[in-house]
């Protein structure tokens, strides 16, 4: 971690507002895959480097409270505790870019998810994902240049992007893949013995 901060500073990259996009690492230094390059802030407001979850598998998912698909929290927690022994991590970042379903504060949001579905998977605080303003994190999943295989806007809550242990990108699966769903758990299980 102190390498890549120094290399940051070094660099001088910076990007406006509570993301920061994490400079290259030194030369001959192990690289974090660029989709762990970001530091987010999560549910109680404590900066996160993405960086600590390298080497597991990971799957992001903007959550809302007030949706028909808030349920899924329910399968995703199911689906962490059995598997968070296996190396996955689930990142959930409310958003409320999607009819308004997410309008509580950070203590609203990680109050009803850990009250009503048992959260324990790590949440984050809320972020924009559509527009110019979206957060860098999101930009760089849903960009041509940077995700090809992957990209397009999110259109809904509970869209879920499954990243494998190096790093990389390796499935999408939109708002109404039931994560307790055969196909859905398949493709977590797979990452997880590679």
């Amino acid at each position: 971690m102190i390498v890549r901060w120094t290399a940051l500073m070094v660099t001088g990259i910076l990007v406006a507002g509570s993301t920061l996009a994490l400079g290259q690492d030194k030369k001959g230094s192990s690289k974090v895959p660029p989709a762990l390059q970001f530091e987010m802030k999560d549910i109680d407001g404590k900066n996160v480097d993405l960086g600590r979850y390298e080497g597991k598998v990971i799957l992001i998912v903007n959550v809302a409270s007030e949706c028909g698909y808030t349920p899924q929290y329910k399968e995703l927690q199911a689906l962490y505790a059995k598997h968070k022994k296996d190396g996955l991590a689930i990142l959930g970042f409310p958003c409320n870019d999607f009819g308004g379903q997410e309008p509580g504060d950070d203590a609203k949001v990680k109050d009803f998810a850990c009250s009503t579905y048992k959260v324990e998977f790590d949440l984050f605080s809320k972020v924009k994902i559509l527009g110019d303003d979206a957060c860098p994190l999101y930009k760089f999943l849903t960009s041509k240049k940077t995700n090809p295989k992957f990209a397009g806007a999110v259109k809904w809550n509970f869209e879920k992007f499954l990243i494998a242990r190096d790093g990389t990108v390796v499935e999408r699966f939109e708002s109404d893949v039931d994560p307790a769903g055969e196909a859905f758990v398949r493709a977590i299980e797979r990452e997880l013995k590679k």
